[in-house]
Protein backbone atom coordinates (compact mmCIF):
# COMPACT_ATOMS: atom_id res chain seq x y z
CA UNK A 1 0.00 0.00 0.00
CA UNK A 2 2.65 2.32 0.98
CA UNK A 3 4.42 1.79 -2.26
CA UNK A 4 1.13 2.02 -4.41
CA UNK A 5 0.83 5.52 -2.92
CA UNK A 6 4.81 6.63 -3.34
CA UNK A 7 4.15 5.65 -6.94
CA UNK A 8 0.57 7.74 -7.10
CA UNK A 9 2.37 11.48 -5.62
CA UNK A 10 5.53 10.68 -8.01
CA UNK A 11 2.38 10.40 -10.74
CA UNK A 12 0.97 13.27 -9.96
CA UNK A 13 3.80 15.48 -8.93
CA UNK A 14 5.10 14.67 -13.29
CA UNK A 15 1.96 15.39 -14.68
CA UNK A 16 -1.17 17.71 -14.56
CA UNK A 17 -4.70 17.97 -16.08
CA UNK A 18 -5.05 19.60 -19.49
CA UNK A 19 -8.26 20.62 -19.22
CA UNK A 20 -8.62 21.66 -23.06
CA UNK A 21 -11.95 22.57 -23.73
CA UNK A 22 -12.52 21.22 -27.33
CA UNK A 23 -15.07 24.11 -29.08
CA UNK A 24 -17.04 23.52 -32.16
CA UNK A 25 -15.90 25.09 -35.48
CA UNK A 26 -17.10 26.03 -38.47
CA UNK A 27 -14.23 24.95 -40.69
CA UNK A 28 -12.05 21.54 -41.35
CA UNK A 29 -9.51 23.83 -42.46
CA UNK A 30 -5.75 23.45 -41.06
CA UNK A 31 -5.72 26.61 -38.49
CA UNK A 32 -2.06 28.10 -37.32
CA UNK A 33 -3.19 31.67 -36.25
CA UNK A 34 -4.64 32.79 -33.01
CA UNK A 35 -5.30 36.04 -31.41
CA UNK A 36 -7.29 36.92 -27.96
CA UNK A 37 -7.99 40.33 -27.86
CA UNK A 38 -9.98 40.15 -24.79
CA UNK A 39 -13.77 40.53 -23.45
CA UNK A 40 -14.37 37.48 -25.33
CA UNK A 41 -13.32 38.41 -28.10
CA UNK A 42 -10.92 36.58 -30.44
CA UNK A 43 -9.87 35.98 -34.40
CA UNK A 44 -8.37 32.66 -35.59
CA UNK A 45 -7.22 32.05 -39.30
CA UNK A 46 -6.05 29.04 -41.05
CA UNK A 47 -5.49 27.34 -45.15
CA UNK A 48 -8.01 28.42 -47.59
CA UNK A 49 -7.97 31.35 -47.06
CA UNK A 50 -10.23 30.71 -43.68
CA UNK A 51 -11.32 33.21 -41.15
CA UNK A 52 -12.84 33.03 -37.58
CA UNK A 53 -14.10 35.50 -34.87
CA UNK A 54 -15.85 34.97 -31.78
CA UNK A 55 -16.93 37.43 -29.53
CA UNK A 56 -18.92 35.16 -26.70
CA UNK A 57 -15.46 33.87 -25.53
CA UNK A 58 -15.68 30.93 -28.16
CA UNK A 59 -19.25 29.48 -27.40
CA UNK A 60 -19.62 30.43 -31.03
CA UNK A 61 -17.09 30.80 -33.67
CA UNK A 62 -18.36 32.71 -36.84
CA UNK A 63 -16.63 32.01 -40.48
CA UNK A 64 -16.04 35.01 -42.19
CA UNK A 65 -15.92 35.54 -46.08
CA UNK A 66 -12.94 35.26 -47.35
CA UNK A 67 -10.82 38.20 -48.92
CA UNK A 68 -11.44 38.58 -52.71
CA UNK A 69 -8.90 36.51 -54.95
CA UNK A 70 -7.67 34.78 -51.30
CA UNK A 71 -9.52 31.39 -51.08
CA UNK A 72 -6.05 29.19 -52.01
CA UNK A 73 -3.96 31.51 -49.72
CA UNK A 74 -2.87 29.99 -46.28
CA UNK A 75 -3.51 32.34 -43.78
CA UNK A 76 -0.96 31.80 -41.09
CA UNK A 77 -0.84 34.60 -39.15
CA UNK A 78 -3.62 37.12 -37.87
CA UNK A 79 -3.79 40.13 -35.20
CA UNK A 80 -7.03 41.52 -33.98
CA UNK A 81 -7.73 44.60 -31.92
CA UNK A 82 -11.51 44.42 -31.41
CA UNK A 83 -14.71 42.65 -32.65
CA UNK A 84 -14.49 44.42 -36.23
CA UNK A 85 -10.66 45.08 -37.02
CA UNK A 86 -8.24 42.46 -37.38
CA UNK A 87 -5.03 41.84 -40.30
CA UNK A 88 -4.40 38.56 -41.43
CA UNK A 89 -1.21 37.22 -43.10
CA UNK A 90 -0.79 34.61 -45.72
CA UNK A 91 2.07 32.74 -46.19
CA UNK A 92 3.67 31.27 -49.24
CA UNK A 93 6.43 32.09 -52.11
CA UNK A 94 6.25 35.63 -53.54
CA UNK A 95 3.04 37.18 -54.13
CA UNK A 96 1.38 34.60 -51.92
CA UNK A 97 2.36 36.43 -48.94
CA UNK A 98 -0.36 38.92 -48.28
CA UNK A 99 -1.73 41.25 -45.74
CA UNK A 100 -5.05 42.04 -45.82
CA UNK A 101 -7.69 44.11 -42.92
CA UNK A 102 -10.75 44.39 -42.25
CA UNK A 103 -12.49 47.00 -39.91
CA UNK A 104 -16.53 46.06 -40.10
CA UNK A 105 -16.35 42.48 -38.97
CA UNK A 106 -15.06 40.77 -42.05
CA UNK A 107 -17.51 41.64 -44.25
CA UNK A 108 -14.93 43.94 -46.57
CA UNK A 109 -11.46 43.19 -46.69
CA UNK A 110 -8.76 45.64 -47.98
CA UNK A 111 -5.41 44.47 -49.60
CA UNK A 112 -2.55 46.10 -47.24
CA UNK A 113 0.38 45.03 -49.09
CA UNK A 114 1.46 41.82 -51.41
CA UNK A 115 4.76 40.03 -51.02
CA UNK A 116 6.91 42.03 -54.06
CA UNK A 117 9.87 39.29 -54.05
CA UNK A 118 9.30 36.00 -55.94
CA UNK A 119 11.31 34.21 -53.84
CA UNK A 120 10.63 34.95 -50.63
CA UNK A 121 8.11 34.35 -47.95
CA UNK A 122 6.63 35.95 -44.97
CA UNK A 123 6.58 34.25 -41.47
CA UNK A 124 5.50 36.45 -38.88
CA UNK A 125 3.45 39.67 -38.32
CA UNK A 126 2.64 41.92 -34.92
CA UNK A 127 1.39 44.62 -34.40
CA UNK A 128 0.45 47.07 -31.19
CA UNK A 129 -2.90 46.84 -29.63
CA UNK A 130 -4.12 50.45 -31.15
CA UNK A 131 -3.75 49.23 -34.62
CA UNK A 132 -1.33 51.92 -35.04
CA UNK A 133 1.87 50.07 -36.08
CA UNK A 134 3.12 46.72 -37.42
CA UNK A 135 5.68 44.82 -38.86
CA UNK A 136 5.81 41.77 -40.89
CA UNK A 137 8.95 39.44 -41.34
CA UNK A 138 9.93 37.56 -43.87
CA UNK A 139 12.55 35.01 -45.21
CA UNK A 140 16.16 36.06 -46.31
CA UNK A 141 16.19 38.22 -49.66
CA UNK A 142 19.47 37.64 -50.97
CA UNK A 143 21.29 39.01 -48.21
CA UNK A 144 18.93 39.85 -46.11
CA UNK A 145 15.62 39.50 -43.73
CA UNK A 146 12.87 40.85 -45.21
CA UNK A 147 11.06 43.28 -42.59
CA UNK A 148 8.11 45.90 -43.66
CA UNK A 149 6.60 48.12 -41.25
CA UNK A 150 4.02 50.49 -41.04
CA UNK A 151 2.79 53.22 -38.32
CA UNK A 152 0.54 55.10 -40.19
CA UNK A 153 -3.21 55.60 -38.87
CA UNK A 154 -4.83 52.37 -40.97
CA UNK A 155 -1.86 50.52 -41.95
CA UNK A 156 -1.92 51.82 -45.60
CA UNK A 157 1.13 52.52 -46.29
CA UNK A 158 4.26 50.22 -45.49
CA UNK A 159 7.79 50.34 -46.02
CA UNK A 160 11.17 48.56 -45.53
CA UNK A 161 11.85 48.85 -41.96
CA UNK A 162 14.83 50.88 -42.73
CA UNK A 163 13.29 53.65 -44.06
CA UNK A 164 10.09 53.91 -41.72
CA UNK A 165 9.64 57.20 -39.72
CA UNK A 166 12.01 57.42 -36.49
CA UNK A 167 14.84 55.77 -39.38
CA UNK A 168 16.41 52.87 -37.91
CA UNK A 169 18.81 52.12 -40.49
CA UNK A 170 19.34 48.42 -39.90
CA UNK A 171 21.35 45.41 -40.70
CA UNK A 172 18.97 42.87 -40.96
CA UNK A 173 21.51 39.96 -42.85
CA UNK A 174 22.42 36.83 -41.35
CA UNK A 175 25.80 36.72 -39.99
CA UNK A 176 25.32 32.71 -39.62
CA UNK A 177 24.40 31.19 -42.75
CA UNK A 178 22.09 31.22 -46.16
CA UNK A 179 20.36 28.07 -44.20
CA UNK A 180 18.59 29.88 -41.70
CA UNK A 181 15.36 29.85 -41.79
CA UNK A 182 12.10 31.23 -40.12
CA UNK A 183 9.09 28.96 -39.38
CA UNK A 184 5.72 30.07 -40.33
CA UNK A 185 3.79 27.62 -38.23
CA UNK A 186 2.37 29.29 -34.96
CA UNK A 187 2.85 33.49 -35.94
CA UNK A 188 5.01 33.59 -32.59
CA UNK A 189 8.63 33.89 -33.98
CA UNK A 190 8.65 38.03 -33.66
CA UNK A 191 8.03 39.83 -30.90
CA UNK A 192 8.12 43.72 -30.46
CA UNK A 193 7.42 46.81 -32.53
CA UNK A 194 9.59 49.25 -34.58
CA UNK A 195 9.71 51.67 -31.84
CA UNK A 196 10.86 50.22 -29.04
CA UNK A 197 12.66 47.16 -30.23
CA UNK A 198 12.44 43.90 -32.27
CA UNK A 199 13.41 40.38 -31.28
CA UNK A 200 12.69 37.53 -33.73
CA UNK A 201 13.90 33.72 -33.36
CA UNK A 202 15.26 31.11 -36.47
CA UNK A 203 16.28 27.63 -37.00
CA UNK A 204 17.87 25.61 -40.10
CA UNK A 205 20.42 23.51 -40.44
CA UNK A 206 23.03 25.64 -39.34
CA UNK A 207 21.52 26.25 -35.55
CA UNK A 208 19.21 28.62 -34.35
CA UNK A 209 19.47 31.97 -33.09
CA UNK A 210 18.07 35.12 -31.18
CA UNK A 211 18.22 38.40 -32.80
CA UNK A 212 17.65 41.41 -30.73
CA UNK A 213 17.62 44.93 -31.98
CA UNK A 214 20.40 46.90 -30.98
CA UNK A 215 19.54 50.82 -31.12
CA UNK A 216 22.22 53.64 -31.10
CA UNK A 217 21.09 57.10 -30.83
CA UNK A 218 23.90 59.43 -31.10
CA UNK A 219 23.52 62.34 -31.98
CA UNK A 220 19.95 62.41 -30.43
CA UNK A 221 18.01 63.40 -33.72
CA UNK A 222 19.58 60.48 -35.26
CA UNK A 223 18.22 56.92 -34.31
CA UNK A 224 19.84 53.47 -36.26
CA UNK A 225 19.76 50.22 -35.38
CA UNK A 226 21.42 46.76 -36.20
CA UNK A 227 20.41 43.47 -34.67
CA UNK A 228 22.65 41.49 -31.99
CA UNK A 229 22.59 37.43 -32.50
CA UNK A 230 23.06 34.95 -30.09
CA UNK A 231 22.55 31.16 -30.29
CA UNK A 232 20.18 29.22 -29.46
CA UNK A 233 20.28 25.22 -28.32
CA UNK A 234 17.76 24.08 -30.37
CA UNK A 235 17.67 20.82 -32.35
CA UNK A 236 19.19 21.63 -35.93
CA UNK A 237 17.77 20.17 -39.67
CA UNK A 238 16.23 21.73 -42.47
CA UNK A 239 13.37 21.17 -40.61
CA UNK A 240 13.82 22.09 -36.69
CA UNK A 241 15.18 25.26 -34.45
CA UNK A 242 12.95 27.64 -33.03
CA UNK A 243 9.46 27.52 -33.82
CA UNK A 244 8.07 30.04 -31.19
CA UNK A 245 9.15 32.67 -28.31
CA UNK A 246 8.06 34.82 -26.20
CA UNK A 247 8.98 36.47 -22.73
CA UNK A 248 7.34 37.43 -19.66
CA UNK A 249 5.03 40.44 -18.91
CA UNK A 250 7.09 44.06 -19.00
CA UNK A 251 10.26 42.73 -21.30
CA UNK A 252 11.01 45.00 -23.56
CA UNK A 253 13.50 43.99 -26.06
CA UNK A 254 15.44 46.97 -26.21
CA UNK A 255 15.14 48.10 -22.77
CA UNK A 256 15.31 45.58 -20.31
CA UNK A 257 14.24 44.36 -17.26
CA UNK A 258 13.88 41.69 -14.99
CA UNK A 259 11.99 39.14 -17.40
CA UNK A 260 12.34 35.99 -19.13
CA UNK A 261 12.59 34.41 -22.30
CA UNK A 262 11.53 31.11 -23.21
CA UNK A 263 12.05 28.92 -26.94
CA UNK A 264 10.22 25.97 -27.95
CA UNK A 265 10.82 24.32 -31.23
CA UNK A 266 12.34 20.70 -32.06
CA UNK A 267 12.10 18.56 -35.43
CA UNK A 268 8.85 18.96 -36.99
CA UNK A 269 9.16 15.47 -39.05
CA UNK A 270 10.65 13.63 -35.71
CA UNK A 271 7.46 15.23 -33.57
CA UNK A 272 8.17 12.69 -30.20
CA UNK A 273 11.68 13.70 -30.48
CA UNK A 274 12.93 15.72 -26.84
CA UNK A 275 16.21 16.53 -27.49
CA UNK A 276 16.63 20.18 -28.39
CA UNK A 277 13.12 21.66 -28.26
CA UNK A 278 13.15 24.43 -25.55
CA UNK A 279 15.51 26.93 -24.27
CA UNK A 280 15.10 29.72 -21.69
CA UNK A 281 17.22 32.85 -20.55
CA UNK A 282 16.65 34.63 -17.40
CA UNK A 283 17.40 38.57 -16.90
CA UNK A 284 17.30 39.97 -13.84
CA UNK A 285 18.45 43.10 -13.86
CA UNK A 286 17.57 46.20 -15.78
CA UNK A 287 20.31 46.32 -18.83
CA UNK A 288 20.94 42.65 -18.57
CA UNK A 289 21.40 40.93 -21.81
CA UNK A 290 20.00 37.18 -22.57
CA UNK A 291 23.45 36.40 -23.45
CA UNK A 292 24.06 32.56 -24.27
CA UNK A 293 20.45 30.72 -23.60
CA UNK A 294 20.38 27.51 -22.05
CA UNK A 295 18.86 24.30 -22.85
CA UNK A 296 16.19 23.71 -20.90
CA UNK A 297 17.36 20.52 -18.29
CA UNK A 298 13.68 18.98 -18.55
CA UNK A 299 12.30 19.82 -21.98
CA UNK A 300 8.81 19.13 -23.46
CA UNK A 301 7.72 15.72 -24.70
CA UNK A 302 8.19 16.35 -28.11
CA UNK A 303 8.03 19.16 -31.06
CA UNK A 304 6.70 22.10 -30.13
CA UNK A 305 4.86 24.60 -32.73
CA UNK A 306 3.85 27.73 -29.94
CA UNK A 307 5.03 28.78 -26.45
CA UNK A 308 2.52 31.47 -24.24
CA UNK A 309 2.54 32.69 -20.84
CA UNK A 310 -0.29 32.70 -17.95
CA UNK A 311 0.10 36.08 -16.01
CA UNK A 312 -2.33 34.89 -13.49
CA UNK A 313 -0.47 31.65 -12.47
CA UNK A 314 2.81 32.61 -13.60
CA UNK A 315 2.87 29.50 -15.83
CA UNK A 316 4.99 28.55 -19.43
CA UNK A 317 2.61 26.60 -21.68
CA UNK A 318 3.48 24.99 -25.04
CA UNK A 319 1.54 22.80 -27.40
CA UNK A 320 2.60 20.74 -30.32
CA UNK A 321 1.33 18.01 -32.51
CA UNK A 322 1.51 15.43 -29.05
CA UNK A 323 0.68 17.24 -26.34
CA UNK A 324 1.25 19.82 -23.94
CA UNK A 325 3.53 21.21 -21.62
CA UNK A 326 3.90 23.56 -18.73
CA UNK A 327 6.45 25.45 -16.78
CA UNK A 328 6.46 27.23 -13.23
CA UNK A 329 10.29 27.73 -13.19
CA UNK A 330 11.16 29.97 -16.34
CA UNK A 331 11.23 27.29 -19.29
CA UNK A 332 14.21 25.31 -17.05
CA UNK A 333 11.71 21.95 -16.66
CA UNK A 334 8.74 20.98 -18.20
CA UNK A 335 5.98 18.54 -17.24
CA UNK A 336 3.17 17.07 -19.41
CA UNK A 337 -0.80 17.94 -19.09
CA UNK A 338 -3.21 14.98 -19.79
CA UNK A 339 -6.82 15.25 -20.21
CA UNK A 340 -9.21 14.85 -17.38
CA UNK A 341 -11.12 11.93 -17.12
CA UNK A 342 -13.84 13.19 -14.95
CA UNK A 343 -14.29 16.36 -17.07
CA UNK A 344 -15.15 14.18 -19.94
CA UNK A 345 -12.25 15.69 -22.22
CA UNK A 346 -11.33 13.54 -25.84
CA UNK A 347 -8.41 11.28 -24.86
CA UNK A 348 -6.46 13.45 -27.55
CA UNK A 349 -7.82 16.93 -25.83
CA UNK A 350 -4.10 17.72 -25.13
CA UNK A 351 -2.40 17.25 -28.25
CA UNK A 352 -2.41 18.04 -32.24
CA UNK A 353 -2.21 22.10 -31.38
CA UNK A 354 -0.37 24.58 -33.42
CA UNK A 355 -0.66 27.89 -32.18
CA UNK A 356 -1.71 29.66 -28.86
CA UNK A 357 -3.11 32.65 -27.52
CA UNK A 358 -4.40 32.31 -23.89
CA UNK A 359 -7.09 30.73 -23.39
CA UNK A 360 -7.53 30.01 -26.87
CA UNK A 361 -5.56 26.69 -29.04
CA UNK A 362 -5.87 25.76 -32.58
CA UNK A 363 -4.66 23.01 -34.80
CA UNK A 364 -5.55 20.86 -37.98
CA UNK A 365 -8.58 20.43 -39.29
CA UNK A 366 -10.79 22.93 -37.52
CA UNK A 367 -9.46 22.06 -34.37
CA UNK A 368 -10.26 24.73 -31.32
CA UNK A 369 -9.63 24.31 -27.70
CA UNK A 370 -10.32 26.53 -24.68
CA UNK A 371 -8.33 26.56 -21.12
CA UNK A 372 -10.42 26.11 -18.49
CA UNK A 373 -9.95 28.78 -15.57
CA UNK A 374 -8.81 26.04 -13.19
CA UNK A 375 -6.44 24.46 -15.35
CA UNK A 376 -3.33 25.59 -13.93
CA UNK A 377 -4.39 26.36 -10.69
Amino acid sequence: MRYALILCVLFAATTAQAQWEIQPAPTTADLRGIDNVGKGIAWASGSDGTVLRTTDGGAHWQLCPTPPGAEKLDFRGIQAFDEKTAIVMSTGKGSLSRLYKTTDACQSWTLLLTNPYPEGSWAGIVADNLGAGAIVIGDQVGDRFAIYASSNSGLKNWFPFEHLGRAPKVTISSPHSKNEKLFAVSNSILFGDSWNGLSFVTGGSDGSYLYDTIWHSWPADIYTANFGSKPIPMAKSASAGAFSFTTSPGCNPNLRGACSYVVVGGDYLKPDEQAGTAAYAVLTHAGDNPGRLKAAQTPPHGFRSAVAYDRTTKTWITVGPNGTDISTDEGRNWRALHPNPALHEPADADRDWNALSLPFVVGPHGRIGKLRPEALK
